[in-house]
């Protein structure tokens, strides 16, 4: 079978490096920008591969929530199987994909954890209900039935009716530190930009790869 879309020619401006910032968090601010107010839907959403310590890859989609010059942040479950595989293994790769700007961006990194005070700040903003739902879910487990965990919320509602609910110690955030990240756009042809930045002694190092 097929599945092939017709093809589609990429029309965008060339990706150069006298354009582009030094450091690339600065220069994922830009394109992130572009995403938002290029009517993106979700910018933020990401795919992050992670990897046993055998090399057994897993990937899947989460948000990205804060990034700075520290780097990028997101939260789970402590307890899932990602965060399994980053306690015993602590790098980890992000993949954005803008395809209404035909642009993507990798990122490759350590993995840590922020602190408790950062992970509870971030929680109470979250909707009552998000909240329950992470204190509910024992994310990656073996579910028998839909209705434990149905069972379970209900339990929590009415345990927390102002909704209350407070930080879990099996949830909160990780950053990824980057030490790779590569900027990708979409060109005629398949001949697309690739630029690619490499930490290397503190500093930053640009080159530009082979589409």
């Amino acid at each position: 079978m097929n599945v092939a879309p017709p093809r589609e020619e990429y029309h965008a401006h060339p990706l150069l490096e006298s354009e582009v910032d030094p450091d690339p968090l600065a220069q994922f601010g830009r394109w992130f920008e572009e995403a938002v107010t290029g009517g993106v839907p979700q910018p933020n959403a990401m795919t992050l591969a992670t990897a046993t310590p055998d090399g057994s890859p897993s990937a899947r989609m989460v948000l990205l929530k804060d990034f700075d010059a520290r780097g990028f942040v997101f939260f789970t479950n402590y307890e899932s199987r990602k965060a399994g595989e980053m306690a015993v293994n602590p790098r980890a790769a992000l993949v954005f994909y803008w395809y209404e700007l035909h642009r993507q961006v990798r990122i490759t990194g350590r993995v840590e954890k922020v602190t408790a005070q950062e992970s509870d700040a971030y929680f109470r903003t979250r909707p009552p209900m998000a909240r329950i739902g992470a204190v509910a879910s024992r994310q990656s487990s073996l579910l028998p039935d839909r209705r434990i965990l149905d069972e379970q919320v209900a339990r929590l509602n009415a345990e927390f009716p102002d909704g209350e609910v407070p930080l879990p110690d099996h949830w909160g955030g990780y950053r990824l530190v980057p030490d790779q990240i590569e900027f990708w756009q979409g060109r005629e042809n398949r001949l697309h930009d690739r630029l690619q930045y490499s930490r290397a002694a503190g500093d930053w190092a640009l080159v530009r790869l082979y589409p």
